[in-house]
């Protein structure tokens, strides 16, 4: 298994103190005081605004980010959660209402759009069997993520999401 190494710092433009992580870290603040810029040197990761990965979500790969707030977060790096790499195949079930009800359609590849592919105007809940995904809350991988990883999901709503349909998924592959 490929290890993940992001780099994260105080300050915008990769300023200031920095704090080196290669796992999952639901407190940043416990090192650094805020975190404003991130460069991934491997892997990939989830970060978040707020504190046990929750808040605004953001998937991010080898790369530099320079400031938050152009990745549409509303407050700076607070946590962040390494995304273990799959080489497998991809299998989630996506379901219309909460608690599995309504419509099911399930997905092995991505879907940019589950209104016009499956003819499903929503998705309340879903169960990842295999493989790592992203859920978007507009068509065509836009607008704000949400990290899935192999496990049942009753109610987006009751994990915070109450405001948001996620309209189409992606699979996060190897190429982190």
């Amino acid at each position: 298994m490929t290890m993940g190494k992001i780099i994260f710092y105080e300050d915008r433009n990769f300023g200031g103190r920095s704090y080196e992580c290669m796992s999952d870290c639901p407190e940043l603040n416990s090192y650094l005081s805020r975190c404003n810029s991130c460069r991934v040197d491997s892997g990939c990761f989830m970060v978040y605004d707020r504190s046990n990965y929750m808040g605004n979500q953001y998937f991010v790969r080898r790369g530099e980010y320079s400031d938050y707030s152009r990745m549409g977060m509303n407050d700076c790096f607070r946590s962040c959660r390494m995304i273990p790499m799959h080489r497998g195949s991809f299998r989630m079930r996506i379901y219309e209402r909460e608690n599995f009800g309504g419509q099911m359609m399930e997905l092995m590849d991505d879907c940019d759009s589950i209104m016009d592919r499956y003819r499903m105007s929503d998705c309340q809940s879903c169960s990842v069997m295999d493989g790592h995904w992203l859920m978007y809350e507009q068509p065509h991988f836009r607008g704000r993520m949400m990290y899935m990883r192999p496990g049942e999901y009753r109610s987006f709503r009751e994990m915070g999401y109450s405001n948001n349909r996620f309209m189409s998924m992606r699979r996060i592959m190897d190429s982190c």
